[in-house]
């Protein structure tokens, strides 16, 4: 006879046994990021189609990425992507992080599709200030009008493998990108099974297993990468070509903090491909090669910067031109050196050298002349010109090596000078150092100038234009040395000039810092020149007396 009943006790006499069976068991382990764990601060992460409000026809749109990162996020991204079809819109992350794997499957997603990524804030048109992405502006198809930002806008924890994905990555320098370990959840579950047991000969044999019921029994967490963790984060990072640098960088933070990436670091990793300049936003697509002057995108040449044409070489010394009435363009005018200091500041002011103008063969003994006037004070140069003649440039460039000073490009703004005439002699102090300010914006450092620019120790940039061109047969030899000398990469500049068929051109700031032209990025918050503390500053924590100059900020950990 066979039967069944629910009281174990009462089954002990019979052929057929029923029993309830509790396990704990270890299960649905899940790789996670501690921000998107331990608080909710951000719901989960949407998707909204978002129109530029800014414009009248041609709309750039984006795909608009804000809140956590959960295990559905990677459906919610399909859905968007079939519904744009085979348009290639760039994708804008505002996020803390979250799962880790569902960040692996949309980076995927989003390397397939073949679009680009951005860091940055989506406001939708007519929302409060304490709600960006209301309700209200969406439309009944799920999408928007709208504009971004950069500032205070983060891809925090998994995010960055998200954005990571982008066939081009950008973000400004008011937005941050952040990492830190990945934390793996365990969750202990209890498991009640219904087992039917028949007696053959005496023996138990199962005959059927069924789970009644389950009942969460604690959990776990560790932040120590496993052989198969460390193998699908390496994986991913490969295929999307980001260096495995990254993970020391994340390892190095724990789960209850952030490293904050320097840009400088995010392009030398390939984190992120370039940075946003001060007049473009996320969500702007990459300029194509032939993209028209007032195309709408970023990485375009700097608008406001001088063409990029050979400066004359001058036989001999030639006066300075005095200012142009007429109201045409500057005159060229031969680089003088000016010892500056900030205008704005009561104390810790800062010094630096002001080299601007065209580049001539008497160029180095004006500078020799002014690093002998400073003895053994190391005040960065700060470089604005169109270049000029090579030889002289090499000169220079030796001379700041040999000085061991810093160098950067800026706009030298003097007091109560005219537009034409910015170096205007009332305005110059007769002793000691001329007040003034620098500015990253508008400046520019082309041709020749970039050979003087990368001999500097350290060589920083902020939003300003860099330019080369390309040696001649005659040059070729002396130039691709001096770049040995300073310690850049000859053979990668080679490679990319001679594959376009531009003489000369300007050089994403990307580019300088993987060919060594550059080797760091100035703050968003500093200007040229005025990191490094003058002789008179107090001591300070900002001025320490012997402090050496740092190239950018070391990367912060934020709780």
């Amino acid at each position: 006879m066979r039967f069944a009943v629910s009281v174990l006790v009462k089954c002990l006499f019979s052929r057929l046994l029923l029993v309830f069976l509790l396990l704990i068991m270890p299960i649905g382990a899940a790789t996670s990021q501690a921000a998107g764990e331990k608080k909710a601060a951000q719901p989960p992460m949407s998707f909204i189609l978002v129109r530029s409000l800014l414009c009248q026809e041609n709309c750039p749109e984006w795909i608009s990425a804000e809140g956590r990162i959960t295990s559905d996020t990677p459906a919610r991204l399909r859905k968007i992507l079939k519904k744009i079809g085979g348009r290639k819109l760039p994708v804008v992350f505002r996020s803390e992080g979250g799962d880790v794997d569902a960040a692996y499957a949309m980076g995927r997603m989003i390397r397939k599709a073949g679009l680009e990524t951005a860091v940055g804030g989506t406001r939708f048109k007519d929302c409060p200030v304490g709600d960006t992405r209301c309700q209200a502006a969406i439309a009944k198809d799920g999408s928007a009008v709208g504009y971004t930002y950069s500032s205070g806008a983060y891809c925090f924890s998994a995010c960055p493998l998200a954005f990571a994905s982008g066939t081009s990555r950008v973000a400004s320098q008011w937005a941050f990108i952040g990492v830190h370990q990945i934390t793996t959840v365990y969750n202990k579950v209890r498991v009640s099974y219904r087992i039917e047991y028949k007696i053959v000969n005496g023996k138990k044999k199962e005959i059927s297993r069924k789970e009644v019921g389950r009942k969460v029994a604690g959990r776990s967490s560790s932040t120590k990468l496993g052989k198969k963790a460390t193998a699908a984060l390496t994986t991913y990072l490969k295929e999307m070509g980001v260096s495995e640098d990254l993970i020391g960088l994340m390892m190095s933070a724990t789960p209850d903090s952030i490293n904050i990436v320097a840009p400088a670091d995010a392009l030398r990793m390939g984190l992120s491909t370039d940075m946003l300049a001060y007049n473009e936003w996320p969500g702007m697509p990459l300029c194509a090669p032939d993209a028209a002057a007032d195309a709408v995108c970023h990485s375009h040449p700097a608008a406001e910067a001088p063409v990029a044409v050979e400066a004359p070489v001058y036989k001999t010394p030639v006066e300075d031109t005095a200012a142009d009435t007429s109201g045409s363009l500057l005159k060229p005018r031969p680089m003088d050196f000016l010892l500056m200091s900030n205008g704005n500041c009561r104390e810790e002011c800062t010094q630096w050298i002001s080299a601007d103008g065209d580049i001539t063969p008497d160029t180095p003994a004006r500078l020799k002349a002014m690093l002998t006037t400073l003895g053994e004070r190391k005040l960065p140069v700060v470089l604005q010109s169109n270049g000029g003649d090579m030889d002289a440039a090499f000169a220079m460039g030796r001379m700041i090596r040999a000085a061991g000073l810093e160098t950067s490009i800026g706009r030298t703004q003097l007091p109560n000078c005219p537009k034409l005439d910015p170096r205007c002699k009332a305005s110059i102090a007769k002793s000691g150092p001329t007040e003034g300010e620098v500015f990253a914006g508008r400046a520019y450092c082309l041709s020749s100038c970039t050979l003087v620019l990368m001999s500097g120790t350290p060589r920083i940039v902020g939003y300003s234009a860099i330019g080369l061109a390309r040696p001649t047969t005659a040059e070729y030899t002396r130039f691709f040395a001096y770049f040995d000398e300073m310690g850049v990469s000859a053979e990668t500049y080679e490679t990319m000039m001679f594959a376009t068929s531009i003489e000369r051109g300007t050089i994403l700031r990307s580019h300088a810092l993987k060919l060594g032209i550059i080797n760091g990025i100035i703050p968003y918050d500093e200007e040229p020149g005025l990191h490094v503390c003058g002789p008179e500053a107090k001591d300070s924590l900002r001025c320490p007396r012997k402090a050496e100059a740092e190239i950018v900020p070391v990367a912060a950990s934020v709780n």
